[in-house]
């Protein structure tokens, strides 16, 4: 039997997995997408569809999955249950493969499931409570449709959604108790930390400095103007690929690493 990866018993830990800790994993998802049904009509009678669609889109695809993210290495909260967890018949490759699989591709898959069918519901009676007869029905009808998984806001979600998983991932691997809130905490730190380190960095090089994004542009003071200075077209889009797809993988990388670690 292949000593890192054998179908047979990945199945059976995949099940294992998921029927062990049912209110953890199920149980999360079930309230996530609770909260985000509520906050979509809310959202919708307060603030119309377009903001409804998106904060919900946003809020549940990448907030929700960083959260469930951060409880699928959950053993590690006791002693007794992270030495039940690593002495499982099973290598760490399939252990990792497991998490991801929840993470990545199980909840996104049931989150835009979800997703389509709550907003197809919430259009569909918004294009049905309209007066065939008022004379802007077909500018009303037209102006509320169903949000698009390939827009522009749904394909910068999906990297976003890539970057939080992974941190919550890797992060629930080092901080045993109250991982969420520790990781949330150190992200947010190292976020900070990068933004303060290139302020200073751009105003030491730029006397006039009137703002700096990381590794993206400087905005400097030309007499009563703002002016801007930006990567090359070229760079911008390696830095901005990097940022959207290897540091993600990177994480996630880091989350094998660390669970690696443990079991040694």
């Amino acid at each position: 039997m292949n000593d890192t990866f054998n179908i047979k018993r990945f199945g059976w830990l995949f099940k294992k997995t998921l029927l062990e800790r049912p209110m953890q994993i199920f149980g999360f998802t079930g309230l996530i997408l609770a909260i985000i049904l509520i906050a979509y009509f809310i959202c919708k009678s307060q603030i119309g569809f377009g903001a409804a669609q998106n904060i919900s889109f946003i809020w549940g695809l990448a907030g929700g999955g960083c959260f469930l993210a951060s409880f699928v290495f959950g053993y590690f909260s006791s002693n007794a249950s992270g030495s039940s967890y690593l002495t499982l018949p099973a290598s760490h490759f399939e252990k990792w493969l497991c998490g991801i699989l929840i993470a990545g591709v199980l909840y996104p898959f049931i989150f835009l499931l979800f997703y389509r069918i709550m907003d197809a519901g919430f259009v569909a009676m918004y294009h049905n409570s309209l007066d065939p007869d008022n004379p802007l029905y077909k500018i009303q009808y037209a102006s509320v449709y169903l949000f698009s998984f390939t827009g522009r806001l749904a394909t910068k979600v999906y990297p976003i959604y890539l970057l939080l998983t992974g941190v919550a991932l890797t992060g629930s691997l080092y901080f045993n108790k109250a991982g969420f809130i520790k990781t949330a905490i150190s992200f947010c730190a190292v976020c900070f930390g990068l933004f303060a380190l290139n302020w200073l960095f751009a105003r030491v090089l730029f006397e006039n400095l009137d703002g700096a994004f990381p590794f993206t542009y400087v905005d400097v003071l030309v007499g009563k103007e703002v002016g801007s200075i930006g990567l090359p077209k070229k760079m911008f889009q390696i830095w901005m690929y990097a940022l959207d797809y290897i540091i993600p993988i990177i994480f996630w990388i880091l989350a094998y690493i660390r669970l690696r670690e443990k079991e040694f």
